[in-house]
């Protein structure tokens, strides 16, 4: 085991960083399944699920916060945690409400909006170089999921506004997560996510109705809080290893990844211009790991 991990710590920081954005995307994908079975099949309330969906990521959490001490909660930007956390808590209510009404391929295709947030705010506040490889891979994966989702066809609704809200308020949360990545350890940064996220879902909740699962219904939120923690230490991880713009590219993998398993678990079938998007997508990725890999 130890020297699996040496040797992958040899490895360029491009290549370990789009490792864990894509192990975070597998995870995103398990949440997002877990999420819409809960709100469309179980029928549970996109505050509930979002509200025991941080609570139990936070209970699997708890052991190594117990075992790590103070040092777990160590930290000089207490403030930028908790704005990262309100961004976060808009982008969650925004997106399980979303994905409560609309098929989980659409709803991702929506979210692929971030990556313009996320190149221009990386530039602007983190100083990060946008090289032109990096805009064109973002530019082609968002043309890619504008492809898919056909934002001119009558079908077009106003809920599509949700995740675009979710994508907008997300990036602003990933860009504070790589300001915060120089500093502080990827397990500090994402307990403060959990810790804070989780009483601010309990206000929201609260207004609409507290209610207590059991059952089928527990189940599917305790695999969902799992995936959860999961999810955030991977996509915390990736943006401690490599620069936020870079690894935009490999977060659009996510689309082809809920296709799959809504496809599997749900049989949804996305339309037919869903295959030139996601091939577009792939396209911009495999672009700048070649691109990026070459320059490390």
């Amino acid at each position: 085991m130890n020297q699996t991990t040496s040797n992958f710590s040899k490895l360029p920081a491009a290549v370990r960083g789009a490792f864990f954005m894509i192990l975070a995307g597998i995870a995103f994908a398990g949440v997002n399944i877990a999420t819409q079975w809960a709100t469309q099949v179980d029928g549970q309330g996109a505050t509930a699920v979002a509200f025991y969906q941080y609570l139990f990521a936070l209970v699997f959490a708890l052991p190594w916060i117990w075992r790590e001490g103070r040092k777990a909660l160590a930290t000089n930007h207490l403030g930028w945690h908790i704005v990262r956390v309100v961004l976060s808590a808009g982008g969650v209510q925004a997106f399980v409400s979303s994905l409560a009404s609309l098929e989980i391929w659409l709803v991702i295709a929506l979210t692929m909006t971030s990556p313009f947030f996320v190149i221009a705010g990386a530039g602007l506040l983190l100083k990060e170089n946008i090289t032109m490889s990096r805009i064109v891979a973002t530019v082609a994966a968002f043309i890619g999921a504008m492809i898919i989702l056909e934002p001119w066809s009558a079908t077009f609704a106003l809920t599509a506004l949700l995740p675009i809200l979710a994508a907008a308020l997300w990036a602003g949360a990933s860009l504070i997560t790589k300001f915060l990545t120089a500093d502080e350890k990827p397990a500090t940064i994402t307990v403060y996510l959990l810790l804070l996220l989780t009483p601010i879902n309990a206000v929201v909740l609260v207004t609409t109705g507290f209610v207590v699962p059991a059952g089928s219904h527990l189940m599917i939120l305790i695999a969902l809080g799992v995936l959860t923690a999961a999810a955030n230490y991977c996509m915390t991880r990736a943006y401690a290893t490599a620069d936020a713009a870079y690894l935009q590219p490999f977060d659009d993998l996510k689309l082809p990844l809920n296709v799959l398993a809504s496809w599997l678990v749900f049989a949804y079938a996305p339309s037919f211009n869903f295959w030139p998007g996601a091939a577009l997508i792939a396209a911009a990725s495999l672009y700048i790991a070649t691109r990026e890999n070459k320059t490390a």
